[in-house]
């Protein structure tokens, strides 16, 4: 099993060196003898996971295989719990993970805080996009064109007497949200309820998923829960971008 470690720090080290590795700088970044370097990478290069070019060793797309186990078994909702549940305890408010569906939002994962306010964002709700500040991020990811359709086809309705309708109004809040990378919906959804939502991205910098919290406006103003909450949320969805 020792020689299965080195091996495997070996394989690491192709992503933090960002390089091709002789034996020497691969000895030198796992920390281990020449001579262990050696035997690994030889069997690397047995396997098919590397190419040798001279002295120095090349990763092969055989290598993607080992992330493709993990990636096949580990859904988005199964990535987020940890970071959701985090930000929770932090937050003291229920955060919830969302997707884009046909320019509807589809929660699917949550974290429960022990004040339970609201059922509108529970796992596999679906709710308009347009009203809600999680849709609105998303939707805030759609080219101009996209956006230019989907409101085009839009019939707006006022759930609440905050709600907003106008669809100018409505591509304005959406641009914004693009350009600040969150958005907030106070009262729009449900009387009472304050929601805030960040992106989550993929390394192609793509909003992949929304990461939100709500709480009562009882509780805590639009204001206070930018300056106070965003900062938590961001850094717990940027947590969950950087692991897709």
């Amino acid at each position: 099993m020792t020689g299965l470690v080195k091996g495997l720090n070996i394989i690491e080290a192709f992503s933090t060196e960002r390089k091709p590795l002789t034996i020497a700088s691969a000895a030198r970044a796992t920390n281990i003898s020449r001579a262990s370097a050696r035997r690994c990478l030889l069997t690397l290069l047995h396997m098919g996971y590397v190419v040798q070019v001279g002295s120095a060793f090349h990763p092969t797309p055989r290598l993607l295989r080992l992330g493709d186990a993990y990636y096949e078994n580990a859904s988005l909702p199964q990535l987020a719990q940890m970071h959701l549940v985090n930000a929770r305890d932090r937050l003291r408010e229920s955060v919830s993970l969302a997707v884009l569906d046909d320019y509807e939002v589809v929660f699917v994962a949550r974290a429960e805080a022990e004040k339970i306010v609201s059922t509108v964002a529970q796992l596999g709700r679906r709710l308009m996009g347009y009203c809600s500040a999680t849709g609105r991020v998303l939707l805030a990811d759609l080219s101009d064109e996209e956006l230019n359709v989907y409101l085009g086809t839009l019939e707006p309705k006022a759930l609440t007497r905050h709600t907003i309708t106008d669809k100018a109004k409505l591509r304005e809040v959406i641009v914004q949200a693009r350009a600040d990378r969150m958005a907030i919906a106070d009262e729009e959804l449900e009387e009472g309820m304050v929601s805030m939502a960040v992106p989550v991205t993929d390394v192609a910098g793509h909003t992949v998923a929304a990461m939100s919290v709500s709480a009562s406006r009882a509780r805590i103003s639009a204001e206070r829960m930018k300056s106070e909450l965003a900062p938590v949320l961001r850094e717990y969805a940027d947590a969950l971008s950087r692991n897709l």
